[in-house]
């Protein structure tokens, strides 16, 4: 699990990497104005059904039951099951594709009331989305098919498909702005094909190690069909709820001035680096494994899988959010302040990046909890929480923003994420199937005081650099990022936690 966590973190990381340049360059274009809103809105709708159809609920049902019968059935039967779901999924997407590009002005009058007086924004929020709306079938297409590839432990082209996405929307910023209305425009077109681009690279990776499969034949509802169906259904309903707390955000955030939308996504894009990394891989590195584990009845393997998931996600996201929180101004500047992104926008966004961090731990750990409700087929019991973290986000947002601006909803979105990791490590914990083992009980607070050690250190040095123009920044930053690493192993290696030359070890004989 160790090896696949890596693969997946190390594509995930490079694919971040990219889609730090691509904002760069969106934040240079566009700024935190109207026109970037427009397509970030755009980009969130089909990423909205994306996690919902797509990474979410389907996968959650789809990849025990591919891997099960993989195990007990063999090949030819568990591709006979891929075919068949991705001919309903197939079937299912392009029909939502049809309608939601028809009724877009009335979806968005729903999501976006905050633009009704405001026609120019209105129009482009609708056409810009019509443009990006497609991706949705082609995105979940690539989540069923990158399903496949896990469960066969094939990591690397499912984890490195999303750099697709990041190269597209860069190379269409430059070559599409000048045949196209606006930069946002070309964006959305880039967007587009990036989808087909992606669908296309899992599709030829599974051909070549032997999974590959039709993904539209005739219809066919099997007993198997029916089952994933019916374990999907719940844990649709709860990412349906964990998808309109998404939807309450866009909601909230079009009722503030313009380039709302804007900042929370810049901010979001930063802490979605270590969460991607961190979180992403070991959620989906974990649930094949737990899946294989409970099938064969190898209950204690199952447990250690869990505690060393919740292990290495603390140990690399508790320096991560500490680091986030003091340093998100200089990382804020040195990535967006320039072009039409002024001092006082990224101001704004470190504000947000600041409240995003404080939940980042929270968020991996549900990626790490998660699977332990996935892998023995209950996607019900995430449903109940969800309804709770959703109507939490809710009334938070609705009663920080009234202090705290757009700064609110990050940070109502931090501390719902803590609610639901809570509840899902407490209901794992109650059913007996997850408790913190030795080794780490003994880790835990090693970590967090060499999160501290690694904070008071970052501190201390923001108090003498006062780094003035964009290169001195950048040289700054760098020297905070190898500071801060530096004494956060250096302190963890001497408390006996966490040690770099172990995760090596580990790496190679995984």
């Amino acid at each position: 699990m160790f090896r696949n966590v890596l693969t997946i973190g190390g594509w995930t990381f490079v694919s971040r990497i990219l889609g730090f340049l691509r904002d760069m360059a969106i934040a240079a274009t566009l700024g935190a104005g109207p026109v970037a809103d427009a397509f970030f809105i755009a980009l969130r709708l089909p990423n909205l059904f994306r996690r919902l159809f797509g990474e979410g609920a389907f996968n959650a049902a789809f990849v025990p039951a591919f891997t099960g019968m993989l195990t007990l059935e063999g090949p030819k039967r568990a591709r006979e099951l891929a075919e068949r779901m991705s001919t309903l999924m197939s079937l299912w997407l392009s029909l939502l594709v049809v309608l939601g590009m028809v009724f877009m002005p009335q979806v968005m009058s729903v999501l976006t009331p905050g633009l009704a007086d405001d026609p120019y924004r209105f129009e482009l929020v609708v056409e810009l989305s019509r443009i990006t709306f497609p991706y949705l079938l082609f995105i979940c297409l690539t989540a069923l098919v990158s399903g496949v590839l896990n469960a066969v432990d094939r990591f690397a082209m499912a984890a490195g498909a999303p750099l697709l996405f990041n190269l597209f929307a860069i190379a269409s910023l430059f070559a599409l702005t000048p045949f196209v209305a606006t930069p946002a425009h070309a964006l959305a077109w880039g967007t587009m094909a990036s989808g087909v681009a992606q669908l296309a690279l899992v599709v030829i990776s599974a051909h070549k190690v032997g999974f590959g499969f039709r993904l539209i034949s005739w219809p066919r509802v099997t007993p198997e069909t029916r089952q994933v169906v019916r374990t999907m259904l719940p844990g649709l309903l709860g990412a349906s709820i964990t998808q309109l707390s998404l939807a309450i955000d866009i909601f909230i955030a079009s009722l503030l001035p313009a380039g709302a939308v804007s900042m929370l996504n810049y901010a979001d894009r930063v802490a979605q680096l270590p969460l991607g990394v961190v979180g992403a891989a070991v959620g989906t590195a974990l649930l094949p494994v737990l899946s294989r584990q409970l099938r064969a009845g190898h209950r204690l393997s199952a447990h250690r899988s869990m505690n060393r998931a919740v292990e290495l996600s603390l140990g690399l996201t508790l320096p991560a959010a500490a680091a986030l929180v003091v340093l998100a101004t200089p990382i804020v500047q040195v990535l967006f302040q320039r072009g039409a992104m002024d001092a006082l926008a990224a101001i704004a966004t470190a504000e947000a990046l600041q409240a995003y961090a404080l939940g980042l731990p929270a968020f991996v750990l549900i990626k790490a909890f998660a699977p332990g409700f996935f892998a023995r087929a209950d996607t019900a019991t995430p449903v109940k929480i969800g309804i709770l973290v959703v109507l939490v986000n809710l009334s938070l947002s609705l009663t920080l923003i009234q202090f705290l601006a757009h700064v609110g909803i990050a940070l109502a979105t931090s501390l719902a994420a803590w609610v639901n990791a809570g509840l899902l490590a407490f209901i794992l914990w109650r059913r007996g199937q997850f408790f913190a083992d030795r080794r780490l009980r003994r880790n835990l607070w090693r970590l967090g005081l060499a999160s501290a050690v690694m904070t008071a250190a970052l501190l201390g040095m923001e108090q003498v650099v006062h780094p003035e123009g964009s290169l001195l920044r950048l040289l700054a930053l760098g020297g905070f990022v190898a500071v801060g690493l530096a004494v956060y192993f250096a302190t963890t290696g001497l408390l006996g936690a966490l040690k770099p030359m172990e995760l090596l070890r580990r790496r190679r004989k995984a």
